[in-house]
């Protein structure tokens, strides 16, 4: 009977938490329900303190890196940058966007699906999830911002514009934003990135976003954007005075804004 009670109770015993995945790297992991695959980079020192909650970094990357290769992922922007820079001190996530036959786009939905997904598994800092992405990714990032601007503590969108041209721009006028662009980019028309920081300035919020142009710069600017240690800098240093709530889901938002 002993033996028997034994067995009951272990089968009964809440299995361990599933560790965390190695500091200091990337590595792939699968998309959870309703979001994406991604990459992600664990700090060093995340598993040594078991209370710390850490800032949270998510790039969303262009059309050249959609499909099934997770690596292609790397080609550019911060999963590039942090490869040279093990002792950064903060979780990065980059999803990857599947490839459909004419192209495809960001789903917010999805990217919501994968932030409740990331949240309930790692330990985010909800005052300190920082939102990026250069030309499709940068679209997103506008995007997703805009239609929740209660869950970043500040975006930096880069070589983009926003397509969501019936949205209200001044729910970001109290977001810490940091633009990039550069001034020959002929893919994305660098005025129309400057026409949305000007008319979210004009929104006169809390904060100013701010606007770097790079002259004689092509579509590249996502280069010394994500090279530029001051970036990074001004990034970190953001914080929500009210952090991001705690289900991303459309219907808890929809609660808050009754309340």
């Amino acid at each position: 009977m002993v033996l028997a009670a034994a067995a009951s109770l272990a089968a009964t015993k809440t299995p361990p938490a599933a560790p965390a995945p190695p500091e200091g790297v990337q590595t792939a992991q699968p998309a959870p329900a309703g979001g994406y695959p991604y990459l992600i980079f664990m700090p060093k020192g995340y598993s040594a303190d078991a209370t710390q909650k850490w800032p949270l970094v998510i790039f969303l990357h262009g059309s050249g890196e959609r499909g099934t290769d997770i690596d292609v992922v790397k080609k550019n922007g911060p999963p590039k940058i942090i490869a040279q820079h093990a002792g950064s001190p903060f979780i990065l996530v980059s999803p990857q966007l599947e490839a459909g036959p004419d192209g495809s786009r960001w789903d917010s939905a999805k990217l919501d699906a994968l932030l409740v997904d990331l949240r309930r598994h790692y330990r985010i800092d909800p005052s300190r999830i920082y939102l990026t992405g250069l030309s499709l990714g940068g679209y997103a990032t506008w995007d997703w911002a805009l239609k929740r601007p209660d869950l970043f503590a500040a975006i930096v969108p880069v070589a983009a514009n926003s397509e969501n041209k019936a949205a209200d721009l001044c729910v970001l006028k109290d977001m810490p934003i940091w633009a990039f662009h550069g001034d020959q980019d002929d893919v994305v028309d660098p005025l129309q990135g400057f026409a949305i920081v000007k008319a979210v300035d004009a929104c006169k919020g809390s904060v100013r976003p701010r606007m770097t142009i790079y002259p004689q710069m092509t579509h590249g600017s996502w280069e010394p954007a994500y090279d530029d240690p001051a970036m990074w800098r001004w990034l970190l240093e953001q914080r929500r005075s009210v952090p991001a709530p705690g289900d991303t889901d459309k219907n808890s938002k929809k609660k808050a804004d009754k309340k």
